[in-house]
């Protein structure tokens, strides 16, 4: 039987397609902005590129995008001056492109407030890791219970001196800030999570890595050097980190 004219018309219950999320580019060199443009669109983003820090800064703050990838030697206006600049208006999430030998760059890009960096030549596939992981804890900080209901926010972790903030990516030890990339922060958190056991640099690559991305045992090693470093530039006296040879390394704070 044919239903009436006037009758209710049904909701249409298909799912808002969801949101692209927008990675924004910044290198002079354009092999790697299309090379990192085409990587990224099989990945589901979508892309804006900019050849220069300057006119890049003023599309930013205009029209942010959900991440942006900044190359550290540029010229007119290099990365970290565009950071600068950025973070005196902007909390946009950050990844800088460095050369291996430009450690200092990417100590002082950290320290200015960028989220993480990757030395180049990199994995597409742990540059892809990388941005879904800062994503995802920006998406976690911005969520409250009254704006997302049934996001689940992480708890902070405390043990003895030091403090993580999951949610928000903060580290302090006693109290005072330290800053940490994306791996150095998993890393840590998976020792800090179980004070006192030893964790397998097996279990460290599992916990700061997706599954997809391979590394080997040196860059563990590596990961911990820096922390270690960074651990004792705010505390000389530092060495809540042990090693034991042939098995791991654990987090014990007293």
């Amino acid at each position: 039987m044919a239903e009436p004219l006037n009758a209710p018309i049904p909701a249409d219950e298909t799912p808002a397609p969801k949101r692209q999320q927008v990675i924004a580019l910044v290198d002079d060199d354009r092999n790697i902005l299309t090379t990192l443009s085409i990587g990224l669109h099989a990945e589901g983003f979508a892309t804006r590129v900019y050849a220069d820090g300057e006119t890049a800064l003023k599309a930013l703050l205009e029209n942010p995008p959900d991440l942006a990838i900044f190359d550290v030697k540029m010229p007119r206006m290099d990365g970290l001056d565009l950071l600068k600049a950025l973070r005196a208006q902007s909390s946009l999430p950050v990844i800088f492109l460095t050369s291996k030998d430009e450690e200092p760059d990417e100590a002082l890009g950290l320290a200015m407030g960028a989220d993480d960096y990757i030395a180049k030549p990199f994995s597409q596939r742990l540059l892809v890791a990388r941005i879904r992981a800062i994503l995802r804890r920006s998406e976690l900080a911005k969520a409250t219970p009254e704006e997302a209901p049934g996001v689940e926010v992480p708890d902070p972790v405390v043990r003895g001196r030091l403090a993580l903030d999951p949610a928000r990516h903060q580290v302090t030890w006693d109290g005072r800030p330290v800053s940490l990339t994306v791996t150095e922060f998993l890393i840590l958190e998976a020792m800090a999570l179980r004070p006192g056991v030893v964790k397998s640099r097996n279990q460290l690559m599992d916990a700061a890595y997706s599954d997809d991305v391979y590394v080997d045992d040196r860059t563990i090693d590596s990961h911990i050097k820096r922390l270690r470093r960074k651990f004792r530039a705010a505390d000389p006296e530092f060495a809540a980190i042990d090693t034991l040879y042939g098995a791991g390394y654990s987090f014990t704070d007293g």
